[in-house]
């Protein structure tokens, strides 16, 4: 009997863990190499367009020649500073991420067109980014 609850909790858990493995290029949609990372974001995400229509966010977010939408660029060597722990231009008391609260950043909110939002969804006028994408730029920030 002994032998066998360690064996059991062996196995209950691999199943478990099995479970819960998905393959994040069956959720990701039109970015099938999307990862939860903050650099798969920036090149999947803010960096290039997708198989959806959706134009890069850098095509609006940018500093090049012009001043950002939203005074938030996303250009390759600043998007991480421009948008962890800061505070929202547009959205007084919004932080545009919370690390480890998807929930609570505005950028998430903005991105899933949440209620509450000043302006509009985004990507404005769409194409939106699918539930997979969404999911994955979630997990990133928990």
């Amino acid at each position: 009997m002994r032998r066998i609850l360690p064996s059991a909790l062996l196995i209950t858990a691999t199943i478990g863990l099995a479970g819960c493995d998905e393959k994040l290029s069956q959720i990701a949609g039109p970015t099938p190499s999307l990862e939860p990372t903050f650099a798969s974001i920036q090149h999947d995400i803010f960096d290039a367009p997708d198989s959806s229509g959706r134009k890069n966010c850098t095509a609006c977010h940018t500093s090049i020649g012009r001043a950002p939408s939203g005074g938030m660029s996303l250009d390759h060597d600043v998007a991480y500073d421009n948008i962890v722990k800061i505070a929202s231009n547009r959205k007084a008391g919004a932080v545009r991420i919370v690390p480890g609260d998807p929930d609570s950043s505005y950028l998430v909110q903005k991105v899933e067109g949440a209620p509450g939002i000043v302006g509009v969804r985004m990507p404005q006028g769409g194409p939106y980014l699918s539930d997979g994408q969404i999911l994955i730029l979630r997990r990133w920030i928990q």
